[in-house]
């Protein structure tokens, strides 16, 4: 929280909120043998491969906003675990392409429907899933994540006491 605001600022509010929707989605897809982060990859994997693609690790990365290390770590997991198949891509051999196993299929299908209980249940207070300030709401998000950050100026001597 900020010393000069009264109330909480706008990014410890979304960083409560990102806890708690992890920590519920945890909760809700653990009898799945999923985590909140392995579900990500699969149900956007699930979308993907329903939109005839069949992604690179990278385009995961990239469609996730997760760093292509951790989804290259979450990928073997669930590889090894008979959800996924990871196979080089013929095109690029640096290239890894992922696909959902039948297995994995019908496991992320239960997720995606236990996911979406819960985030009806989450947006409630807002009127339900399809309600207008749900979609005035996910519009304001979807304006935040699409604004571009400048890189940050490193604090070292030759910055010090200078406003960028």
């Amino acid at each position: 929280m900020s010393n000069g605001s009264p109330g909480p600022t706008p990014g410890f509010l979304v960083w409560r909120l990102a806890n708690k929707w992890r920590a519920a989605v945890d909760r809700a897809v653990a009898p799945l043998g999923l985590t909140h982060a392995q579900y990500s990859l699969v149900a956007s994997l699930h979308s993907m491969q329903r939109a005839g693609e069949r992604p690179s690790q990278r385009r995961l990365a990239d469609h996730t906003g997760l760093e292509a290390l951790y989804v290259s770590k979450l990928a073997r997991a669930l590889e090894s675990a008979g959800r996924i198949e990871r196979t080089r891509d013929p095109r690029d051999p640096r290239a890894v392409q992922l696909a959902l196993t039948e297995q994995g299929q019908a496991v992320t299908r239960q997720a995606i429907a236990v996911v979406q209980e819960l985030l009806q249940q989450l947006l409630e207070p807002l009127g339900g899933l399809d309600a207008p300030r749900t979609r005035a709401f996910t519009d304001e998000l979807t304006t935040l994540l699409n604004a571009p950050l400048t890189p940050s100026v490193p604090n070292d001597e030759s910055t010090q006491g200078t406003t960028p």
